[in-house]
């Protein structure tokens, strides 16, 4: 499902910040069709009969064939071809039901891991990155499990900075090969993958590239050897591997894209990666809170459930609003990218190119999205762990591993702090070319907290005119304070990441706190005030609790480089910004928790 036609040409990565949208603009989650909710509960229905039943199984096993076979049965479910072209043997769904099937199926623990490996980073190269033989020759068997892949990016000595990697490619006398030579580390999927799609730098004369180029190596090529898997603490199922190529000779027309190309390739499919990390968090956070909510009701102390306790209803509704936040927000740029891929089709762009095209404008908002998602999971598991109490220790119940399994998705797909500096690196870049106008607001934003504020009332006023208003503040306080530190700081800015890390979590918040107060906004369009009271609790929870994280940050970034002044001046306007009328919050929590509890389930 797609906005209004009027609306597709108008996204542009990160725009948010100084434009206003309106929730006609936007994708909810309650506007998936019937078939794509069918293809959801396919997946849920494959991790209750085939993955969850056997978690221990899969964490302690000796071989990586337990995992290789259980791919084999997602393949013949179709699992591993979501993305893939009907024409090589997929499904061709388009990008918000691929959210929705990482959604579905992120609540698979190791498995999940091995699935997304496979599907994203595996597959996606060469769907988009590959010639038409390429794609003819491994497509068909990626999409039906016949084939596994891996992802070969990471060195010892090469994690965040990827393009300082010192794998070596060089052609052979005869010209009809390359021979790979180097060292990968932390390769999912490394002992059962059939394909590898490895970054080198290739050598002439002892001097290599400057950046990498990409090769799709089969492991029937030889001269691969590889380690035993990784102990590692959490995803023990996931089959982690060093690999090591010795000479390992690649045919020449294995080379993926262009010489020199592999840099590129490997940014982009990150922005892949990362948006669909935050649909697979959301997955595994709602089958955590759903036990959650479960133990609670089972939990008898003092004579009474323990969900009956006003300190676990306020952790149940938390978890709640967290998660409705990031569901809110995934799935509003999951279909902003599929309405762009369709903008770009209609000029003319062939499939890959539109999507890749789509991807990277979109790569703020992948960025904020990572972050976003993984920290709430990381926020539900913890607070799951901590309703089970001593049962939430024990490696018997199942917060152990979900607890241990969740931290690895702050470093996957980039460290959470590389993804906040690229956040407010890639705005102040687009910035500076002309492709988003951030000074403009800025400046009008430093004008304005010289200036009397406003006091007076709208007329005017419609449903949730306040809290849009907040939002627009909110807004106000990140240009504020972006706008002085560039002034500050210019060229230099990037040398203060503590600075640029709270600039980012101020956008991270907005962009949150704006989504799922647009998403509820809609919803009453749709289904009436009556339906959505406890959705709008959420809406006005996560809001406040967006204004406060603004205002931390905020002040922490202010007081880090204003002085005198300037300093005063911006924490008045930093107070003026992150206004907000105070609102009975325990109340709504106890009723959104009161719900939950009631059901038994998580129903939102």
């Amino acid at each position: 499902m797609a906005v209004a036609e009027a609306n597709k040409t108008s996204i542009k990565g990160g725009e948010f910040l100084i434009k206003e949208t309106s929730s006609s603009q936007i994708f909810i989650p309650e506007e998936f069709t019937e078939e794509q909710r069918m293809i959801a509960d396919t997946c849920r229905e494959f991790l209750g009969k085939e993955i969850w039943p056997i978690l221990d199984e899969i964490d302690h096993a000796k071989s990586p064939d337990l995992i290789s076979g259980l791919m084999d049965k997602a393949g013949e479910l179709g699992l591993l071809g979501t993305a893939v072209p009907e024409e090589y043997g997929g499904f061709g769904m388009n990008f918000n039901t691929s959210m929705l099937v990482a959604e579905a199926t992120g609540a698979g623990n190791s498995f999940s891991v091995a699935l997304s490996a496979h599907t994203g980073i595996g597959t996606l190269p060469i769907l988009y990155y590959g010639n038409d033989e390429q794609k003819s020759k491994y497509l068909p068997k990626l999409a039906t499990g016949e084939w596994k892949a891996a992802y070969c990016l990471t060195e010892p000595d090469s994690g965040s900075d990827a393009n300082s990697g010192k794998t070596k490619a060089i052609l052979t006398s005869d010209g009809q090969h390359y021979s790979i030579t180097g060292q990968k580390m932390w390769i999912t999927n490394g002992g059962f993958a059939d394909v590898f799609i490895v970054f080198a730098k290739i050598e002439e004369i002892g001097q290599a590239d400057k950046n990498l180029s990409a090769f799709i190596i089969e492991k029937s090529f030889g001269g691969i050897t590889m380690n035993a898997p990784e102990h590692k603490m959490g995803i023990k199922g996931s089959d982690t591997r060093q690999i090591f190529f010795n000479d390992c000779l690649v045919p020449v027309e294995n080379m993926l894209s262009e010489r020199g190309n592999g840099f590129k390739i490997a940014v982009n499919i990150l922005n892949i990666g990362r948006i669909k990390l935050a649909a697979a968090a959301l997955g595994g956070a709602k089958r955590v809170t759903h036990q959650a909510i479960n133990y609670a009701n089972e939990r008898k102390q003092f004579g009474t459930a323990i969900a009956n306790f006003g300190a676990i209803k306020h952790k149940l509704a938390e978890m709640a609003t967290q998660m409705f936040a990031t569901e809110s927000a995934a799935y509003r740029v999951g279909q902003n990218i599929d309405d762009l891929i369709s903008t770009f089709q209609e000029k003319g762009m062939s499939d890959a190119e539109s999507k890749l095209k789509a991807l990277e404008e979109l790569a703020i908002e992948c960025a904020i999205m990572k972050v976003h998602g993984s920290e709430v999971l990381d926020y539900v598991v913890d607070e799951g762990v901590q309703i089970y109490g001593g049962m939430g220790f024990s490696a018997d119940a199942p917060m152990d591993r979900a607890y241990r399994d969740s931290r690895i998705n702050r470093i996957f797909e980039g460290t959470n702090e590389i993804n906040r500096l690229l956040v407010v690196d890639m705005l102040l870049k687009r910035a500076m070319k002309g492709q988003i106008d951030l000074m403009g607001p800025a400046m009008a934003v430093g004008k304005e907290i010289m200036s009397i504020p406003d006091f007076s009332i709208s007329e005017d006023e419609t449903r949730f005119s306040a809290e849009k208003k907040v939002i627009q503040n909110l807004k106000k306080a990140a240009l504020m304070v972006a706008g002085a530190a560039v002034q500050k700081f210019m060229m230099k800015l990037s040398e203060e990441q503590e600075i640029i890390m709270n600039l980012a979590d101020m956008v991270i918040e907005i962009y949150a706190a704006e989504s799922v107060l647009l998403r509820v906004e809609k919803r009453i369009d749709l289904l009436g005030a009556d339906a959505n009271k406890l959705h709008e609790d959420m809406a006005i929870i996560y809001l406040h609790r967006a204004v406060e994280k603004v205002n931390n940050a905020g002040r922490a970034a202010i007081t880090s480089f204003a002085e005198s002044d300037e300093l005063r001046v911006m924490l008045m306007g930093l107070k003026r910004f992150t206004k907000i009328e105070p609102v009975n919050l325990k109340e709504a929590r106890r009723r959104i928790a009161d719900e939950l509890i009631t059901k038994n389930e998580y129903v939102f």
